[in-house]
């Protein structure tokens, strides 16, 4: 719970925002606004790093591209195997920052507690901000300012605390709003994978699964003693035993 400055006790109220495929829309935007016809994002082609330094993995990839199987991570060769013609963009960092600070200082209009996760993300705490507004109005109205005044488009997560709320932006995309309240998380967040569980560690994953427990729901059950006794009490962290655990 959070305690206003009267000392009265609110439910925190959190949005997450994620832009869709940042690296790759932000690059199209800007060569369309550089005289470009063509936008980037309506062909097969990914963001990559150069190949001559050995640096020649996909950095983010178009949908098209996504639909010849090209994944983040791979290497160009592999993606020019799966999409001959595929077009290769190197980006530009400058660029990213540049419509990184156009998303944060829309976001400013709502809140000045806004947390940059990375480059393309950030968490609003809205708790003392929304007036009469609703979460969801809100959410819906940056949505819609974001796609029609900077020219992409966002996830964004709504719910009471970070973790829930970055896991909620990461459902359906693009362009898509949702909640994961403490209410929702056996419906919708039990379901899911356990690697998709936020701030999980790689190396977590496997000694799970030897544990029998493969979705998020798996570890809710869990007796958290057996996973004390399997982590160690210092690193309950790692297998997301948070306060939403029972």
């Amino acid at each position: 719970m959070f305690y206003n400055k009267y000392g009265d006790t609110m439910e925190r109220k959190i949005i997450h925002i994620d832009v869709n495929n940042a690296f790759l829309s932000w690059y199209a935007i800007w060569r369309l606004k550089n005289g470009e016809e063509i936008d980037i994002r309506e062909i097969p082609s990914i963001i990559g790093g150069d190949e001559s330094k050995r640096a020649g993995i996909v950095l983010a990839k178009s949908n098209l591209a996504k639909q010849f199987g090209i994944i983040t991570g791979e290497t160009i060769y592999q993606a020019k195997k799966k999409c001959p013609s595929i077009k290769i963009f190197h980006g530009d960092y400058n660029i990213y920052r540049e419509y990184s600070d156009k998303l944060y200082n829309l976001l400013l209009n709502y809140t000045d507690r806004i947390e940059r996760y990375s480059i393309d993300e950030c968490f609003l705490d809205m708790t003392e901000y929304l007036m009469k507004s609703t979460l969801m109005d809100k959410a819906e109205e940056i949505r819609k300012r974001v796609n029609e005044e900077l020219g992409f488009t966002v996830n964004i997560g709504l719910s009471s605390n970070k973790l829930l709320a970055k896991m909620a932006s990461d459902f359906e995309k693009p362009n898509k709003i949702h909640t994961l309240f403490l209410d929702e998380i056996k419906e919708k967040m039990w379901p899911l994978p356990i690697k998709n569980l936020f701030m999980l560690g790689r190396k977590s994953v496997p000694k799970l699964y030897n544990m029998k427990i493969k979705t998020i729901g798996d570890l809710a059950k869990t007796d958290i003693n057996q996973l004390t006794n399997k982590f160690g009490k210092h690193r309950q962290n790692d297998v997301g035993i948070c306060k939403w655990h029972r």
